[in-house]
């Protein structure tokens, strides 16, 4: 069995797979381990640039639901290795590349969100269907990519949103192919790799500190309502209709009395 998360490192570039199967989401162990492997690449002299994409039908569908369903206290360790991964793609020294392809869901987009620059097969989704799930997260990251508004709008209603319009709203470097995105991504990679490893350095720290907001507190604010989420009924039915079968809970017969 492949390891879920895979690092090499060669002429300077990181590269990271996400490699597990069926739907490379993760439980709280494995963010964790992607936050430990990318911190590793960060750290490791040789990293000037990484590159992080994924094998399979997609790139990542988030966190893996059927845990939190077993064991509902697992949120606060899915919670932390979530941030921890997405802080160590956003604050660690070298440019990251996120090569998405296929469905970006929550957590995929938490990565996407974080990194430096995005670049999406033309097949790729990007949604955040958090609410469906009965948690909440990554809309801070989506408001680093695409306008406040439309971010809104694929929040409340759960659809995502194809790789084309998202890159009609900027965020988005190139869109490519699917058999070419590894190529693409590691292209512009040694161009990255080959400058000034001091330069790029501290041009990452410099534009991270001229953001008009703090991603990463930002991102602990929507937190502290997951787990307010988790305490509820409905958060738990969500989570009990999207276990049996992949079922949206539907409220709209909802008592509000």
């Amino acid at each position: 069995m492949a390891e879920p998360i895979r690092l090499t490192i060669d002429k300077h570039i990181a590269e990271i797979v996400i490699d597990n199967p069926p739907v490379n989401a993760l439980d709280s162990a494995g963010w964790f381990l992607l936050a430990r492997t990318i911190d590793r690449a960060h750290a490791d002299p040789e990293t000037r640039v990484i590159v992080i994409r994924a094998e399979g039908r997609g790139f990542c569908a988030g966190v893996d639901i059927k845990e939190l369903q077993a064991e509902p206290g697992k949120i606060i360790d899915v919670n932390k290795g979530n941030w921890d991964t997405f802080r160590a793609v956003h604050k660690g020294r070298a440019p990251v590349i996120a090569a998405a392809h296929g469905y970006v869901l929550g957590g995929g987009i938490g990565i996407c969100g974080s990194a430096d620059i995005i670049l999406l097969a033309d097949n790729a989704t990007l949604g955040v269907p958090e609410v469906d799930r009965g948690a909440l997260g990554a809309g801070a990251h989506l408001q680093r990519m695409l306008p406040l508004q439309l971010v809104r709008q694929m929040y409340y209603t759960g659809e995502p949103i194809t790789a084309a319009e998202a890159a009609r709203h900027g965020a988005i470097a190139e869109v490519v192919a699917p058999e070419a995105l590894r190529d693409r991504a590691m292209a512009m990679a040694e161009k990255i790799a080959a400058k000034s490893p001091t330069m790029i350095a501290l041009a990452k720290e410099s534009l991270n500190g001229v953001e008009p907001t703090d991603l990463e507190r930002d991102y602990r604010w929507e937190q502290g309502f997951t787990a307010q989420a988790y305490l509820t009924a409905e958060s738990q039915a969500t989570r009990d209709a999207f276990v049996d079968g992949g079922k949206t809970a539907d409220f709209s017969k909802k008592d509000k009395t």
